[in-house]
């Protein structure tokens, strides 16, 4: 709860010195010139349209004989509106010359996702495979909270574009309940068994904090207000790999700056965390404004 807090503070923090120092910024940034010189501040909300797939260990209670379940948990596409409860996606930049300091928060509180058991790992025993053709009606309640911090400095910059290189951290917050209505029993190769009765809901949540390193920036193309945004990072700590990289194109109006960017996020743990994999990627709408 401390983390999730802290995560909001900050944000609200960025955005709130955004908005306080408008009034003292030079000038916009111009997609023609390189960044005025002075205070620049960009705030961005955005709608990222994404495939989620991920696989979770949980703990099974004593009464359904211990162990741990693995899961895999899959949405497309087309299917995220139709479990999305609620979702917050922004990014907001402060750039001072040639230092920025960027901030980007997602949350995601999804139900319902479509799940199915890998496995089970019963004390003292290997995994036991469970078959697809005996699962119905597995799914995962999930919330999310992603956020990365991180400060830049600009190494190449001209009417071309930008060119930042950048180094911060990423936290991530997962909690997810798997709810299934099948009977399923487990029995491993020296006898132990687990039950997955009808109706029953197994929990699990992951709190995870990652050191990055990378680059960002843009590239102009001609004077017709069209570029071409760019941003690649990759780190670990509490993963054994988490990397994310995005680009497409967008377009510059006096009044925002607007890109169709795709962009993947990925999280990799080792075979016993609670949290083995997480995948997020898509096309993603965003409209950025600058003070």
């Amino acid at each position: 709860m401390l983390n999730r807090i802290l995560m909001a503070v900050v944000l609200t923090i960025v955005i709130a010195t955004g908005g306080i120092s408008a009034a003292r910024a030079q000038q916009p940034i111009s997609l023609g010139q390189p960044t005025a010189p002075g205070w620049n501040f960009e705030i961005a909300p955005y709608l990222w349209i994404a495939n989620i797939n991920s696989t979770m260990n949980f703990n099974l209670p004593p009464a359904l004989g211990g162990g741990t379940a693995s899961t895999d948990t899959s949405i497309g596409f087309g299917d995220l509106l139709s479990h999305l409860n609620f979702t917050t996606m922004v990014t907001a930049d402060a750039q001072y010359d040639r230092f920025s300091l960027v901030t980007d928060f997602i949350y995601l509180n999804l139900s319902a996702a479509p799940s199915r058991f890998r496995s089970v790992r019963l004390p003292g025993e290997p995994p036991v495979p469970l078959s697809t053709g005996i699962q119905a009606s597995v799914g995962m309640d999930l919330t999310a909270y992603i956020w990365t911090l991180a400060g830049g400095y600009t190494l190449a910059e001209g009417n071309w574009g930008n060119f930042d290189a950048i180094a911060g951290f990423r936290f991530l917050a997962l909690n997810g309940t798997l709810n299934h209505s099948i009977g399923i029993t487990a029995v491993g190769p020296l006898g132990n068994s687990a039950t997955l009765g009808r109706g029953g809901s197994v929990s699990s949540s992951s709190d995870i904090w990652n050191g990055i390193g990378g680059f960002r920036g843009r590239v102009r193309l001609g004077s017709a207000g069209l570029f071409i945004p760019y941003y690649f990072d990759i780190g670990a700590g509490g993963s054994n790999l988490t990397w994310q990289i995005a680009s497409g194109l967008g377009y510059h109006t006096r009044l925002a700056d607007l890109s169709l960017t795709y962009r993947y996020l990925t999280f990799e743990q080792g075979s016993d965390a609670k949290l083995q994999t997480l995948t997020v990627k898509g096309p993603m709408l965003a409209v950025t404004f600058s003070f």
